[in-house]
């Protein structure tokens, strides 16, 4: 079985397909609010899924990783405004310190193509 990796850098690749799935890196975005930052990486994790020619819709699992429990309600309003309602995944969220202080979160998707 063939592995296709997207966007290959010297640390890491944007994602990686084996098969049928596609695995995408940890998706961080620009912006100061846990608002903005999940808008701008769930627009990269989009993009991915298309290069990898797939998208949300196939979205088998996703963990989401936020610097500060207490923006979970404004991270999961955006979330829940951008995953497709007939297809959600499976999900986990937890707190942890991120690559660094102003990324307030960070989303590892998994999906079929």
């Amino acid at each position: 079985m063939t592995i296709k990796r997207i966007e290959p850098g010297a640390r890491m690749s944007g994602a990686v397909v084996h098969g049928n799935t596609v695995y995408l890196a940890g998706q961080v975005g620009e912006g100061t609010s846990v608002t903005e930052q999940s808008k701008s990486a769930l627009a990269e994790v989009d993009r991915l899924l298309a290069a990898a020619g797939t998208d949300k819709s196939k979205i088998l699992q996703t963990i989401i990783y936020l610097s500060d429990m207490s923006t979970f309600g404004e991270m999961n309003a955006v979330w829940e405004a951008w995953i497709d309602p007939k297809n959600p995944p499976a999900r986990a969220t937890s707190e942890a310190a991120l690559a660094t202080p102003d990324y307030k979160v960070e989303f590892i998707v998994t999906a079929a193509i």
